[in-house]
């Protein structure tokens, strides 16, 4: 009988899908590739629909899918109408299909399997990106939303509501409790490039400030338009360094616009103008 060796198996690298990357990775990655850093908030109001939810979000997709990087469905405006309304969100977010981040709207924030529940409900149930959660429990009710280093989780710190000085401004040994915020999610809690934190745009001083605490950490920036929060204030006080780590969202401006497609493509444009400028 033959005593030559048997083939020897291929490197087991070489049969190994590669690693994907974290969500943070990615977000710069879209943001270079879409050319923007627009986020469409989908908050669709039943009062000013004519039309069934999912087929007005679609249709708003289908319009500004161009000019934007990113989808955030707040998941109330769909909740609200029980199976139907989940059952249209997934649609939705099915439609998107991979082809923007979609960032879910919901603000969770529990301990233990809850939180874990919240996790696969967003990440698994409904194949979002990433979600919006409340740091307000602590860091084990953030800890399951960053288990996956896969998809991420934007930690409210200065929102954009004029309540936020409520508690969010409150002195916590010498410093703004947002100030706390943001620096623990950005030295504890990005362990895994997937962290990254909310703060409005009504608020520039507060998105400079936490730009200072948290230099690499995406900023997801809500208030601009309706709520009044200016385009070029926000972008000079929160671009990172590579004039990217924003992601600006729009909702009533864009979604019930005479024409979303042209709505979306100004704001675009203007934001992109603003990041030439602030680079």
């Amino acid at each position: 009988m033959s005593s030559r060796p048997s083939p020897v198996p291929a490197a087991a690298a070489s049969t190994t899908a590669p690693t994907p990357p974290a969500f943070n990775k990615r977000l710069a990655d879209a943001i270079d590739r879409d050319g923007s850093v627009l986020c469409v908030g989908l908050d669709p109001r039943l009062d000013r629909l004519e039309e069934p939810i999912a087929d007005f979000c679609r249709r708003i997709v289908d319009a500004t899918i161009d000019a934007v990087v990113a989808y955030k469905p707040n998941s109330a405006f769909f909740e609200q109408l029980g199976a139907t309304g989940w059952q249209a969100l997934e649609t939705v977010v099915r439609h998107i299909g991979g082809a923007r981040i979609v960032i879910l709207d919901a603000k969770r924030g529990d301990i233990g399997p809850t939180a874990a529940a919240y996790a696969r409900a967003a990440f698994e149930a409904i194949g979002a990106d990433a979600l919006t959660v409340n740091p307000y429990l602590g860091g084990d009710s953030v800890a399951p939303f960053l288990a996956d280093a896969t998809h991420g989780a934007f930690v409210l710190c200065h929102t954009s509501n004029p309540g936020a000085t409520d508690f969010q401004t409150l002195p916590v040994d010498g410093r703004p409790l947002y100030h706390r915020v943001a620096a623990r999610v950005a030295d504890d809690w990005n362990a895994a490039d997937n962290a990254g934190l909310v703060v409005g745009a009504t608020y520039p001083a507060a998105l400079e400030a936490v730009r200072a605490l948290a230099p690499r950490l995406p900023i997801l920036v809500p208030g601009v338009g309706a709520q009044g929060g200016d385009v070029d204030a926000a972008l000079a006080a929160g671009l990172d360094g590579g004039g990217r780590g924003l992601i600006v969202n729009s909702s009533r401006e864009i979604l019930y616009a005479d024409d979303p497609r042209s709505a979306a493509r100004r704001l675009r444009d203007a934001l992109n103008a603003a990041r030439e400028r602030h680079r």
